[in-house]
């Protein structure tokens, strides 16, 4: 009883097949679809007036 017996877990890993012995895992799905929120566009920031230049009135 060892690698060569069928039967036997040690024996089925050396062989790569699967049964009572050794049941394959249960694969678990991915995690279930969420719906995506909708997200709230964002607007652009709104552009600063250039500044005024002040007119240098010389006396």
């Amino acid at each position: 009883m060892g690698r060569g017996d069928k039967k036997t877990a040690k024996g089925k890993r050396a062989m790569g097949s699967f049964g009572i012995t050794r049941p394959r895992k249960k694969t678990t799905s991915t995690a279930p679809v969420t719906e995506v929120k909708a997200v709230k566009e964002k607007k652009a920031p709104a552009k600063k007036a250039a500044p005024k230049k002040e007119k240098a009135t010389e006396a």
